[in-house]
Formats: structure tokens, sequence, C-alpha cells
């Protein structure tokens, strides 16, 4: 099992234990996640022309889901064949995140877990407050 793996596994036995939560977050913002994507489209505005993916989002239960996966295998697993994808960082997802998509992260194998708004919702305040941090800390 991997570090983050196991800080998952974890995470989902106890949700309670703030050591466990802290090195879970930590962990998800730190490490960098594979998004199948559905194709690209062009820029607009300030990049226009420019073409970038489009993250695959899957509807279920009238709830709209951004797949993520800690490994390429697990993405393939789950795609059941080859599939494109782009690599982001949690922080990225976390500070790009819209309040009405939430994520569904290693569907179809363990551990996997899905995030509740609320949590989507603090990990980008975190995520503001350390820019924010960053920022002050660099002037």
């Amino acid at each position: 099992m991997t570090e983050f793996e196991n800080a998952l596994a974890k995470f989902l036995a106890d949700r309670n234990n703030a050591e466990s939560q802290s090195g879970f977050y930590n962990l998800f913002l730190n490490t960098n996640f594979f998004l199948p994507t559905v194709g690209e489209q062009a820029g607009e505005g300030d990049k226009a022309g420019k073409a970038y993916a489009v993250p695959l989002v899957v509807e279920a239960e009238e709830v709209a889901y951004l797949m993520l996966f800690d490994s390429e295998e697990r993405l393939r697993n789950w795609a059941q064949e080859e599939v494109d994808f782009i690599e982001a960082p949690g922080h990225v997802l976390a500070a790009n995140s819209v309040p009405q998509l939430q994520w569904a992260l290693n569907v179809g194998s363990e551990p996997s877990k899905l995030f509740q708004p609320e949590e989507i919702a603090w990990l980008k305040e975190v995520v503001a407050h350390c820019e924010a941090n960053g920022r002050q800390e660099e002037k």
C-alpha cells in the first residue's frame, strides 16, 4: 500500500481521529490525481484558440461527481480501457472546485471515498488560507 492509501484507510476507519484526518487531508492536498477526460474544448477570452482538457463528470442520483484516481492503474481498471486523462494535485482541485460538483475518489477499488460538499468547501478554504499566507510571506 502507498502512503496515501494507508492514510485514506486510517481516515475511513476512524473519521473522528484528528491525527488520521490531518494526515489524510495533508496527503490529499499534496498528491497528484488522475482525472479521466472527455476531450478538449477551445478556450475563450485570454485563452482563445488554445485547447484544454475537459474532465469527465459522472452523474449519479442527481449528483455530479468529478472522478479522481490516485493511480493511473486504478483509472484504467475503472474505465476498463485506455482513457485520456489529466493529472492534477489535490490543492489545485480544491482551489478550483465549484459548489455543485462533488468528488468520487478511486471508484471501483478499495479504499474509495466520496467527498461531501462541506468537506470540499473546507479544503478550498484551507488552500485559500495557505495561498494568502504564502503571499504575505513573500512581501
